[in-house]
């Protein structure tokens, strides 16, 4: 395949990616599709898990990998690039992709793992409070829905995490495979020379 053909294929699910991850991450500051709790979150009170504003899916898997895809995109103008600088550059704008989609990756993997922030109260905690009740699970709790309900408020907040967190994860890992990809074809078309038209 023309390398030039193959970074219109990259970039086209990359921007697709981008848009999910951005939305997810949007989305996720409004638990229970709520503007309160966004509005009374605090330092010191927190309301929103804190995973969520490190903004993993806006700044990793959604700028970092958009500008990318864009640049490789335009690498693949008429299905082919025809000078090796633009490959080259590619290759660049790939690894920031890469690092972005590896800081929203780790920003869901964190979500994951230390759970929603809620309104919360069990057996040995009768006397419900906001907090981070799965802080200390190291994602135990993701294989025991019984304590999923220990989240009084925001209503269903564990599954609203773990759905959007999960596919912020999924949608981090295909990025970073594809502008890896893209790092490798840039190699091939600047040292071996894109195709021309009449290719």
């Amino acid at each position: 395949m023309c390398t030039g053909a193959c970074s219109k294929f990259i970039a086209i699910p990359l921007y697709i990616l981008a848009l999910v991850s951005i939305i997810c991450n949007i989305i996720l500051f409004f638990p229970d599709f709520k503007t309160e709790y966004a509005s009374e979150d605090k330092e010191g009170d927190a309301r929103i898990t804190q995973e969520v504003k490190y903004m993993g899916g806006v700044v990793g898997g959604g700028i970092m990998v958009l500008i990318p895809a864009i640049h490789i995109h335009l690498t693949s103008a008429k299905n082919c690039c025809s000078n090796r600088c633009g490959m080259f550059l590619s290759i660049g704008f790939a690894a920031v992709g890469v690092v972005g989609a590896i800081y929203s990756l780790s920003a869901a993997a964190l979500g994951l793992a230390n759970g929603p922030v809620c309104y919360w109260s069990n057996p040995d905690n009768p006397i419900p409070q906001w907090g981070t009740p799965f802080a200390n699970s190291s994602g135990d709790y993701l294989n025991d829905k019984d304590v999923w309900g220990w989240c009084i408020l925001p209503e269903k907040v564990v599954e609203f995490n773990v759905g959007l967190f999960s596919t912020l994860l999924v949608a981090a890992s295909l990025q970073a495979i594809l502008c890896t990809f893209q790092m490798v074809n840039g190699l091939f078309g600047c040292i071996c020379g894109t195709c021309t038209g009449n290719e």
